[in-house]
């Protein structure tokens, strides 16, 4: 933009990426680490040249980093860690009291759109705060 008359520049076209620049946020995409949405914090293989390059995309600086940590231990971030072991039996735990209430004679294509949405809300809900619990039992860091 050119500062005396404010007049927008028209666009040029960099050297080494001579096409069209695509849109830098990946709208629709879920976060690496935690499958919430996107808040444009992003990572890409540098080692990869343009084209072949793997992106992630995350909805925090802390998802961020705590994707960069595991990469740098060679874990893959779609595994389960140790942490969500722990968190498991609670969530079990809990969704076995939702089934309860609701009666363990009925399978699940039986149930209400809202007794489903009760039971998915238990398990996500639990599964957060047994996250977060066993984090900030080591530190601390990623928000669940």
């Amino acid at each position: 933009m050119s500062h005396v008359a404010q007049i927008q520049s028209p666009p040029a076209a960099a050297a080494d990426r001579p096409d069209f620049d695509r849109l830098w946020h990946p709208r629709g995409q879920l976060c690496a680490v935690c499958l919430s949405r996107t808040r444009g914090f992003g990572w890409f293989d540098p080692n990869k040249p343009r084209g072949k390059r793997t992106y992630r995309w995350f909805c925090s600086v802390q998802c961020q980093s705590a994707f960069t940590r595991k990469a740098k231990k060679g874990q893959p971030v779609a595994e389960i860690t140790e942490e969500e072991s722990l968190a498991i039996p609670a969530v079990m735990r809990a969704v076995g009291r939702k089934i309860d209430e609701i009666g363990w004679d009925r399978s699940f294509a039986d149930l209400t759109e809202l007794e489903m949405r009760f039971l998915l809300i238990v398990a996500i809900d639990t599964f957060r705060h047994e996250m977060y619990e066993i984090n900030a039992e080591f530190g601390g860091g990623v928000p669940f």
